[in-house]
């Protein structure tokens, strides 16, 4: 999967919008809501390895950490509420899965 495959991947919601927020870093990618601007998910590469830094619940962070390989402690964001996943060694099904546990999270109260 390339940066722009996983970038429709996360706007499966017509919330979700991707930006490019950072003048030093126009490669990285901030997933948020339109509504209420929160990130759910920072797009980037780091050492030629496409990765997604997506929130979580912190018991399951935890637990799929342990269970998959590819998924790690959050990169440069609070490692107890996010993780990073690998996304090309990641199962297709397990990251949509943690895209859009992410998008609930950080979704506004009043769009529930």
């Amino acid at each position: 999967m390339d940066k722009n495959q996983l970038i429709e991947l996360c706007r499966y919601d017509k919330d979700g919008i991707s930006t490019n927020p950072f003048k030093d870093y126009p490669d990285m990618v901030v997933m948020r809501h339109k509504s209420n601007n929160k990130w759910f998910a920072l797009i980037f590469e780091l050492e030629n390895e496409l990765m997604i830094n997506l929130k979580c619940n912190p018991v399951e962070a935890s637990i799929l950490r342990d269970e998959y390989p590819y998924v790690k402690p959050a990169w440069h964001m609070n490692k107890v509420h996010w993780n990073t996943v690998l996304v090309n060694k990641a199962d297709r099904e397990v990251l949509q899965g943690m895209i859009k546990v992410s998008f609930k999270l950080t979704k506004s109260r009043k769009a529930n």
